[in-house]
């Protein structure tokens, strides 16, 4: 499918039917599988041939639904995880262990700053955070001679900043480690980050892949162009043999294209168990026949209702890339020239008690811990998925007290600025 257009590889990636069998991707619903002799199985523990052999690893459905995503995405593997934050932690801990550093734009969410500050910090792991808006010279000064990583993502949520995706991935690269980038908020219909440098993909799959607010879901997609055996010290866990599979060295055996997902699989899905489940990848898979067509109507809908905002008194400031206003339009029309996605944040004049009077009288819109669904829903950061953060903190990632993120769905969007309009008499 690689010479075929995304629109194409939503609907038919990953997966083509042999005469008389399922049009739709089956449902393996099954924890385990057959063989008919032991050695035939000891082959899989030892990673000497592929197969299926626990759910907990591997599971068929998941793995085609993976597969569609790694070729719209354009990378070489991929794996599906039970959460988008399961991604987030398996992606820099299957390269990053005690004693080492990452790097890491401060402009990201919540959720994933406290995976980072807090909890993957008592496992030893340093984090560095910078503006996505740091100079190069900025950038290079946060790297040590540990650092094994750099991690930002496409369309920060909900800071709603552009990565300059070049530039971290050159600084990256200048150091001998590779770029991660969670591009759940812009998904490759808008923005394939491969193409500009990044090595490693991430996804909230319970974001717009999913589209529905059906199913919880992750994935990781490796572009198998960074060359890990040029740092072989840097990545031993890559590069030297793994004792835990009777000495298997990954690059040897799977190659560049291969070896960081399969270790991924192999040590970390094995000993932590954050596996989608088959139903869930099932669902998620009917989300993304349809991700072309839906991220067109949030793009045009978000977009409406962003100019709308601008023209309105009771609205402090409004962001969203594709105003040309905002700071970040340069870079979205640079890296999202299709559109950038359906979420705006703006804020109330009045501050927080404004935002929750704002919220409270919305009809359509539902608050809701959720966002990039089909249906509109708004959220205060400050107060839900960053009240961990202080002050500084909030400041930091690009989320001030009085921002409401404002995730638009595939209604009609005069309808949604009716009753936008309606609940600003409140205020």
């Amino acid at each position: 499918m690689s010479d075929y257009k995304i629109e194409t590889k939503c609907v038919q990636g990953g997966y083509t039917p042999g005469n008389g069998e399922p049009r739709q991707i089956p449902i393996v619903q099954s924890t385990t599988f057959k063989y008919a002799t032991g050695e035939d199985m000891g082959k899989l523990f030892d990673l000497e041939a592929s197969g299926y052999f626990y759910s907990r690893l591997q599971n068929p459905t998941c793995d085609t639904v993976a597969a569609k995503i790694c070729e719209m995405e354009g990378g070489t593997a991929a794996m599906l995880t039970g959460s988008g934050m399961a991604a987030s932690f398996f992606a820099v801990f299957n390269i990053a262990s005690a004693g080492d550093h990452v790097v890491a734009s401060s402009a990201i969410y919540g959720g994933t700053y406290n995976l980072f500050a807090v909890t993957m910090k008592r496992m030893g792991i340093d984090f560095t955070f910078l503006s996505p808006d740091c100079t190069e010279e900025e950038l290079n000064a946060a790297f040590r001679p540990n650092t094994k990583a750099v991690f930002g993502e496409t369309i920060a949520n909900p800071a709603l900043a552009v990565l300059d995706i070049e530039k971290f991935a050159a600084a990256a690269h200048r150091h001998g480690v590779p770029l991660i980038v969670d591009n759940t908020f812009a998904t490759p219909v808008n923005c394939r980050p491969f193409e500009w440098g990044a090595d490693i993909v991430i996804h909230s799959t319970t974001k717009y892949m999913d589209g529905h607010g059906a199913a919880v879901g992750g994935c990781i997609v490796d572009s198998g162009k960074f060359d890990w055996t040029a740092y072989p010290e840097k990545f031993p866990g890559l590069c030297k043999p793994d004792e835990s599979y009777h000495g298997v060295t990954y690059t040897e055996r799977f190659g560049l294209e291969g070896a960081y997902i399969t270790k991924a699989t192999a040590q970390l899905m094995r000993d932590l168990g954050a596996v989608q489940a088959p139903q869930n990848a099932f669902l998620l898979n009917m989300g993304l026949e349809s991700l072309h067509l839906r991220m067109e109507r949030h793009c045009a809908n978000a977009q409406k209702i962003a100019e709308f905002l601008q023209k309105q008194e009771k609205i402090g400031w409004v962001r969203y890339p594709g105003l040309e206003s905002d700071p970040y339009h340069k870079l979205a029309e640079k890296y999202l020239p299709k559109g950038s996605c359906g979420v705006i944040s703006f804020g109330i004049k009045g501050g927080r008690e404004a935002a929750g009077r704002f919220m409270s009288k919305l009809r359509i819109a539902a608050i809701e811990t959720h966002v990039a669904d089909a249906r509109t829903c708004c959220l205060h950061p400050a107060t839900t998925t960053h009240r961990q953060m202080t002050d500084e903190e909030l400041i930091s990632a690009g989320v001030p007290g009085d921002l409401v993120r404002f995730s638009v769905g595939l209604e009609n969007a005069d309808d949604l600025i009716a009753d936008i309009e309606n609940a600003l008499k409140s205020v």
